[in-house]
């Protein structure tokens, strides 16, 4: 991912769940009304390989999920990417020069963790930007 000096930009991070939509419509919104380019990163699952006709086929996924997701969007300035690595580095990585960062997590976890996972409390620690959760849109 690169750099334009001067052009605003948002960030989310969309893993296909519910609450990951409605952060992907959130992170829209608030692109639009930034007047600022929208990048939606899709970390796969960390058993998944970097194989090449695999990222392709993912693309493939979130291209159609974004286009599903925010058909209403009056946003056109969006870039999709397939990053591996750490979910949580990765969108902390990706929004070194963003305005804002979205993400979504889950209200409860197994492991007892409010925000479920290790990617949101990682975001929060490291996060260059303001951050923003959509934790509320599953039921418990």
């Amino acid at each position: 991912m690169f750099f334009v000096p001067g052009q605003r930009h948002v960030v989310v991070g969309v893993d296909g769940s519910v609450n990951s939509l409605a952060a992907l419509r959130r992170a829209a919104a608030e692109a639009e009304r930034r007047h600022a380019r929208l990048d939606v990163i899709r970390v796969p699952d960390t058993g998944t390989a970097a194989h090449p006709l695999r990222t392709i086929g993912q693309w493939l996924r979130l291209r159609a999920l974004a286009a599903r997701t925010l058909r209403r969007s009056q946003h056109f300035t969006t870039r999709l990417h397939i990053a591996h690595g750490d979910p949580g580095t990765v969108l902390t990585d990706a929004a070194r020069n963003a305005d804002l960062l979205v993400i979504g997590a889950r209200i409860h976890s197994e492991h007892g963790n409010p925000f479920g996972g290790d990617t949101v409390p990682r975001v929060l620690e490291k996060a260059p930007c303001e951050v923003l959760i959509c934790a509320d849109h599953t039921a418990a």
